[in-house]
C-alpha cells in the first residue's frame, strides 16, 4: 500500500508538471481539480461568540480530499477539527457553513501573473454543512490529511482531535469571465479532477 501512495505522489508530480488546468466548460472538473489542488480553505461559518453572535466569520483550516496526485482524489473535503477551536464552536451550534478554495494558493497563478480576484485564478465555493466522519470513513479522512499534513499526527491528543468533512449541497465556480457556474454535487462527484 505504501508503495502504492508513493507511486501515485510521484505520477501526481510528474503529471502536475506537464499536465494544464481542465478548461472553462468543465465546471464540475474545474472545482475537482481546485479542491485537490489545494491544502486548505477559508471556511465561513455564522458566529455563535459574544459580540459577534450571528456575524459572518471566515476562518482558514487544513484540508484534503486525498493523497497528493491523480490516485488520492475523492472530492470530499476532510478536515481535522477540535472542539477548542473557535469556528467548530459556531458550529456546533449551526453546522452550516462555506468553504472556498483556490488556485491562488498553487504556483499556477504566479506563474501566469494572475491576481487571486482574477477569474483565471479559479476559485471554487462550496456550501454545505461540516459534519464528523463515522468509524468507517475515520481511516480514508486520516489517510487524506496525514499524507497532506503529516505535522497533524503530533498535535497535542488532549485537544479531542477529530475528523470531519465538508458534506456538499452547492459548488460555484469561477475560473473564467462571465460570472459563476453553478455546479451541481452529482455533477462534481461523477468527475474526475
Amino acid at each position: 500500500m505504501a508503495r502504492l501512495l508513493l507511486l501515485c505522489s510521484a505520477a501526481g508530480l510528474l503529471l502536475a508538471a506537464v499536465a494544464a488546468i481542465p478548461p472553462p466548460e468543465e465546471a464540475a472538473r474545474m472545482a475537482r481539480y481546485v479542491l485537490h489542488s489545494c491544502d486548505w480553505g477559508a471556511l465561513a461559518t455564522l458566529s455563535a461568540q459574544e459580540g459577534l453572535r450571528g456575524r459572518p466569520f471566515a476562518n482558514i483550516f487544513s484540508l484534503s480530499d486525498g493523497p497528493p496526485g491523480p490516485c488520492g482524489g475523492s472530492g470530499v473535503p476532510y478536515l481535522y477539527l477540535t472542539d477548542m477551536e473557535i469556528s467548530v464552536q459556531d458550529l456546533e451550534v449551526n453546522s452550516n457553513a462555506s468553504l472556498t478554495v483556490s488556485l491562488a494558493q498553487t504556483p499556477y497563478c504566479r506563474k501566469h501573473k494572475y491576481d487571486p480576484q482574477n477569474p483565471l485564478c479559479a476559485h471554487i465555493i462550496f456550501v454545505g454543512s461540516i459534519v464528523k466522519v463515522n468509524d468507517s470513513e475515520a481511516d480514508l479522512a486520516k489517510k487524506a490529511l496525514f499524507s497532506r499534513h503529516p505535522e497533524m499526527e503530533s498535535w497535542p491528543k488532549d485537544h479531542n482531535w477529530f475528523f470531519a468533512k465538508f458534506n456538499i449541497t452547492n459548488i460555484w465556480v469561477l475560473d473564467y469571465f462571465g460570472g459563476l457556474k453553478i455546479v451541481t454535487p452529482e455533477e462534481y462527484y461523477s468527475v474526475k479532477p
